[in-house]
């Protein structure tokens, strides 16, 4: 069942044990969940005219822990939904002001934790071999994904010397730029709610070709997963304006190290040869941060002075 209709299925299921007024809160959320999202309990049974307790019931009634645990599942069916004020008001318009950092932190803490145990081990390893054993590499993440792909497609370039990060500014160049896919290549299609359309079409054109697909995105019942013989699943909650990709970013963290444990002697060679390469062409030297010319200084303390 998936995720994003549990609510309306236990509503279907338990309807005909409701009171009254738990029926009239029924009908409501099934035809306005987008608003009855925002509502405390006192406000939604001020709404549909039922005492707050109403409200509170019907939601143990459909089998959560409380009136918190059911305004999460709504929060769950319309993440998808939602535009992007919407969408903040539906995780942070409770929070005040002084609690946004604590909030947040936490929050993605539990992404990660919730991703530590629930992550597929098999398929972590069946990646690290695709990958390893690919003639080409094609990454493809769109919109807030794109610093993911980017972050992987860098690290990458060390260890590997077929790597493709795929420029995503119209389907047709995807296309163009995957032109030569085959059976021995992998895509890495990197895509979170609201899912894009181009990354899955992307993946669509790989699978078509016999090229092997690894997905990094948030369910098993994600669209990203149809073209896709390896998921990756990583815990990632949309429903505010700031995407929280921390959780997809650790395990993108954990398939560098991991492939890098596997390729150790070639990595060392070329970040050696970078060593060497940097040092020629001056690249950090006159870069670094805490480079402060002697004029600079002498004119600082005049300054002070």
């Amino acid at each position: 069942m998936s995720n994003t209709n549990e609510l309306i299925n236990r509503i279907n299921d338990k309807y005909g044990g409701l009171s009254k007024g738990q029926k009239r809160l029924a009908a409501y959320i099934t035809d306005n969940y987008d608003k009855a999202v925002f509502l405390t309990a006192a406000k939604l049974g001020e709404v549909v005219g039922v005492s707050e307790s109403t409200v509170v019931r019907f939601a143990v009634h459909l089998g959560y822990k409380g009136y918190p645990e059911f305004q999460k599942a709504l929060e769950e069916l319309v993440r998808n939904k939602l535009n992007s004020i919407q969408r903040m008001e539906v995780t942070y318009g409770r929070i005040s002001q002084s609690r946004i950092l604590e909030t947040v932190l936490q929050s993605d803490m539990e992404k990660i934790k919730h991703t530590a145990e629930h992550i597929d081990q098999a398929a972590f390893e069946m990646a690290v071999d695709i990958i390893l054993h690919a003639r080409h590499i094609y990454i493809v993440g769109i919109r807030s994904c794109a610093p993911l792909a980017s972050f992987l497609a860098f690290y990458f370039n060390l260890m590997f010397e077929n790597v493709h990060l795929l420029q995503t500014n119209n389907s047709s160049e995807l296309f163009e730029q995957m032109v030569r896919i085959g059976g021995e290549d992998v895509i890495i299609g990197i895509s979170f709610p609201r899912y894009s359309m181009r990354t899955l079409k992307a993946m669509e054109f790989a699978n078509n070709r016999s090229a092997k697909v690894i997905t990094l995105t948030d369910s098993v019942h994600s669209p990203m997963n149809l073209y896709s013989s390896c998921n990756l699943i990583a815990k990632s909650d949309m429903a505010s304006i700031v995407d929280s990709l921390v959780a997809p970013l650790s395990v993108i963290n954990a398939l560098i190290v991991a492939l890098c444990m596997k390729k150790q002697s070639e990595v060392a060679q070329t970040l050696e040869m970078l060593e060497d390469i940097w040092d020629e062409y001056q690249v950090y030297e006159n870069d670094e941060i805490n480079y402060i010319d002697d004029s600079l200084k002498t004119r600082y303390a005049k300054l002070e002075h």
